[in-house]
């Protein structure tokens, strides 16, 4: 593989998990607008989302195996196709129909492009370098979730239609359409096992399911608090720009904390430091709850923090419990983790109708408590340290 190639397949990665971040951590900015739009309550409109969540997650499970049928390369161009049909659906809907229908396309695409962009970092690096590199990628994630709640609500401020935010959003997937041209793809499936010797298939172990378990719950936590993080904010007198600084305040504080673990972890045990970070973000996010007011920027940032290096640890983890990491295992983790996003409006919605969205808080830091105890069990039962490469010396 040449390095032009390889560059630009690691950019494919970037902007997979930029697209993925920019859809879904937008949505508690445009929720109200939205409502509003189509005349619904914001915790009925709320569960209109699960039909884009549910497309990540579909998309995710079922390219495990349509990654050995349909090139990679076919995937990400026919993906650019969808996207554009959504948003144009998006800008036309007047029926709560169409516009779950675009949200459900929207999706499909995005998970389809994350689980593409995941495959490609963990079969171009190794070992800790894995980890980084994965790290590094995930940042993406969060650098358009501090970008985009900032671009929602300058737009929304000045009377711009929702709609264009996600028009926006839509430019990630044109840079990710022009990369594709004259770059070559990992060949997978029947062509794969013509040209590479045969390997050994290798039982998972029980540590995969506590790492799902561990995925499903971060991600549901982590979503379910930073959705309704907005609504809480102006609860308290907040305004909505007070409020959209709060989800960036996080995101960007989790993109500086993936820069910065993605050169601390080379150094430490994967699954030590990960039980240590979801100690610290589980009690970091109860400061936040129970916190002060005019503290909640410095908790949140810090929160944000030492969330950062959690979830791609995680799918890191789960990559290192076989020898070689299959299309299947990694999907699997990334799969359960995105469980947690669908679930996020179908577990929250109830909770913020009848409780407020202060009950959706407290549940998202009890979900983290669990992925605490997930991480703290996986020392147990780990094989990530037989199959990790040796620290280049």
């Amino acid at each position: 593989m040449t390095n032009i190639n390889r560059i630009k397949l690691t950019w494919i990665s970037f902007l997979s998990y930029a697209l993925t971040g920019a859809l879904v951590i937008v949505t508690g900015m445009v929720m109200g607008n939205i409502a509003e739009y189509f005349h619904q309550p914001v915790s009925a409109m709320s569960n209109t989302f699960t039909f884009l969540n549910a497309g990540i997650l579909i998309s995710i499970f079922l390219n495990a195996w349509l990654m050995e049928i349909i090139p990679l390369k076919t995937q990400l161009r026919f993906g650019f196709i969808l996207m554009v049909l959504a948003v144009i659906g998006l800008m036309v809907s007047h029926s709560l129909a169409l516009f779950s229908a675009s949200m459900f396309v929207l999706g499909l695409v995005s998970g389809i492009t994350m689980s593409i962009g995941t495959f490609l970092i963990t079969q171009m690096y190794e070992g800790r370098q894995r980890g980084s590199r994965l790290l590094f990628t995930d940042s993406f994630f969060s650098m358009a979730g501090m970008i985009f709640p900032i671009v929602a609500a300058f737009l929304l401020a000045r009377s711009v239609e929702w709609y264009w935010v996600y028009a926006c959003i839509g430019l990630i997937y044109l840079a990710i359409f022009i990369l594709t041209f004259g770059c070559n793809f990992p060949a997978l499936g029947r062509r794969a096992r013509q040209s590479d010797a045969p390997v050994a298939k290798e039982k998972w172990g029980i540590g995969v399911l506590f790492l799902s378990i561990a995925a499903l719950c971060y991600i549901l936590g982590q979503l379910g608090f930073i959705s309704w993080v907005p609504e809480y904010a102006k609860s308290l007198g907040m305004s909505l720009s007070d409020a959209g600084n709060l989800v960036s305040d996080f995101w960007m504080s989790y993109m500086i904390g993936m820069w910065a673990f993605s050169v601390i972890l080379r150094f430490f045990d994967l699954q030590r430091i990960l039980t240590v970070l979801a100690g610290m973000a589980t009690l970091l996010m109860y400061l936040f709850i129970t916190g002060e007011p005019e503290h909640m920027p410095w908790f949140i940032l810090t929160l944000g923090l030492f969330s950062s290096a959690i979830y791609t640890s995680i799918i890191t983890l789960g990559s290192l419990q076989t020898r070689v990491a299959s299309p299947k295992l990694v999907n699997f983790v990334l799969t359960c983790g995105t469980i947690g996003t669908m679930l996020t409006f179908v577990v929250t919605g109830p909770i913020v109708a009848h409780r407020g969205p202060l009950a959706a808080l407290i549940t998202a830091n009890a979900l983290y408590a669990v992925v605490f105890v997930m991480c703290f069990a996986l020392g147990f039962v780990t094989r990530h340290r037989q199959h990790s490469a040796p620290l280049p010396r």
